[in-house]
């Protein structure tokens, strides 16, 4: 949308590991209903075998996973989710386990799954280990920033939850859209594709790099990501801003309104930046726009139709 001040911001929603094995054996393997002939093997991220058994109770732990569960029609199954899974909107009813990155053992113990299907990238190293150890089947999901990635992510949980047929359907469904969203960044030359620099929050500065699901994201919708000389997410001085001269930032909504283009470009670091005088920011929803699972190419057709917007008229 345009402000009244001719400015344009974009705005998209739509040790106690004795102890802990001990009650996760005592507790859940009774409960579980877990028959190793109840479904077929399948091969996670991290190439472990694994059962996945019936698959009624599931706790699903990284939003593309627990979106992908929902694409596949099977969401009435998932008994708990962690801190980003917030789409569909009912998961936020379901009990919450907290940062994926930071899990705990005996929260995840109460809620009594029977298979637990989680990012490859949940943690803490120390409590996976105890996961990889209980009764409970738990089956990695790939951390893949890509269209081949989200592929496998949906075949996998597919596989898992015995819905092969149905995967197949909604791996076509979202491979379609996802092509169709990359086209469009294919019209737009070379010299004329804007870089665009996104952040984590504006205290440290916190730029994502190369490697990231957001650098896959602006590549995806024809931007140009100056941090990718970098790994991962890494500070940006103002030294290392004014250089890069980013045409847009991109950040993640803090749903409470913000963050805003008088916040943002009232950072020293980022006022004297190309994308300061146009007042050029772009804000998108963390999991809608990070998840890479069945709504990604809608933000990264929403990212492209906002960097380009004669891309959206000529649509």
């Amino acid at each position: 949308m345009v402000g009244s001040e001719g400015r344009w911001v974009h705005w998209f929603r739509p040790g106690r590991i004795a102890m802990v094995l001990i009650l996760a054996m005592s507790v859940l393997a009774p409960s579980c209903g877990f028959k190793a002939l109840a479904a077929e093997t399948v091969v996670d991220a991290l190439g472990r075998i694994v059962t996945p058994g019936p698959a009624t109770r599931i706790l699903t732990l990284g939003s593309d996973v627990t979106e992908i569960v929902h694409a596949l029609g099977a969401g009435e199954r998932i008994i708990g989710v962690d801190r980003g899974s917030k789409y569909p909107p009912s998961v936020m009813q379901k009990p919450n386990v907290g940062y994926r990155r930071q899990l705990s053992v005996e929260g995840l113990a109460g809620l009594r799954p029977d298979l637990i299907l989680a990012a490859e990238d949940s943690g803490p190293p120390e409590a996976v280990e105890v996961l990889k150890s209980l009764a409970i089947p738990i089956v990695f999901v790939p951390e893949d920033n890509s269209q081949q990635g989200i592929e496998r992510k949906i075949t996998l949980i597919a596989a898992s939850l015995g819905r092969e047929d149905k995967g197949r359907v909604v791996s076509a469904e979202v491979l379609a859209a996802f092509q169709a969203a990359t086209d469009l960044a294919s019209k737009i030359a070379s010299e004329r594709r804007k870089k665009v620099v996104f952040f984590h929050g504006l205290v440290r500065l916190s730029a994502a790099g190369a490697g990231t699901a957001v650098d896959a994201i602006i590549r995806y919708a024809g931007g140009i990501n100056p941090m990718d000389v970098v790994k991962g997410y890494k500070p940006a001085s103002e030294e290392k801003l004014i250089e890069m001269a980013p045409d847009v930032i991109l950040m993640m909504s803090d749903d409470k309104g913000g963050p805003t283009a008088e916040q943002v470009f009232g950072t020293r670091a980022l006022s004297a930046t190309p994308a300061a005088e146009n007042k050029a920011l772009i804000v998108l929803d963390g999991a809608y726009m990070i998840g890479f699972g069945p709504r990604t190419a809608d933000a990264i057709r929403d990212l492209a139709q906002a960097l380009y917007p004669e891309v959206a008229d000529a649509d």
